[in-house]
């Protein structure tokens, strides 16, 4: 049986923010000190926070779950990056991950696809996500979806700076890329 897709609830807030934490360490625990990593985790993915931004109408989180087993996670909304062509009604891909292990399957592309259907529910409009500028997987990954370089912008966890880039998916991206 392969592994189902839902729209996250307020319900869902802790298995959210469980999720959020291990999926995040997972990926990029091994660039930061333990204590600016569990620092960064308690503020970002705290429960209250994640119960916040399911309740929110302008924002969105799907699931991915296996067996009972939240897997995967994409969240999408109001582009919040700080970038100066960002315009009111502008969608962000917020958060996209999958436990170790999972990503290659085609999950990640369900993920994008229901994010990206329902940031272009009501019409064509520009889309932005953020993209660690060391993760070139990630980086093709969006790229198939026509995001393209627009920008960069520092990503405080603690003491450490990483630098992000700011992909950029115009309202009309044009053909895709075959």
């Amino acid at each position: 049986m392969s592994p189902t897709l839902r729209r996250a609830t307020v319900d869902d807030a802790q298995v959210l923010s469980t999720l959020a934490a291990r999926t995040f360490t997972e990926s990029f625990g091994h660039l930061y000190p333990r204590e600016d990593l569990d620092a960064f985790l308690a503020e970002a993915y705290e429960v209250g926070r994640q119960r916040t931004i399911l309740a929110h109408a302008d924002y969105a989180v799907w699931l991915l779950e296996d067996d009972g087993e939240a897997v995967g996670h994409v969240a999408a909304g109001p582009c919040g990056l700080p970038h100066a062509d960002v315009a009111p009604g502008d969608g962000e891909i917020k958060r996209l991950y999958l436990v170790q292990g999972r990503q290659g399957g085609g999950h990640g592309a369900r993920m994008m696809d229901v994010a990206m259907a329902w940031l272009l529910r009501n019409g064509p409009r520009t889309l932005w996500v953020g993209a660690w500028s060391e993760n070139l997987g990630a980086q093709r990954f969006y790229a198939r979806y026509g995001f393209a370089h627009a920008g960069e912008y520092v990503f405080p966890v603690g003491r450490v700076r990483d630098l992000e880039y700011i992909l950029r998916r115009p309202a009309d991206p044009g053909p895709a890329d075959a």
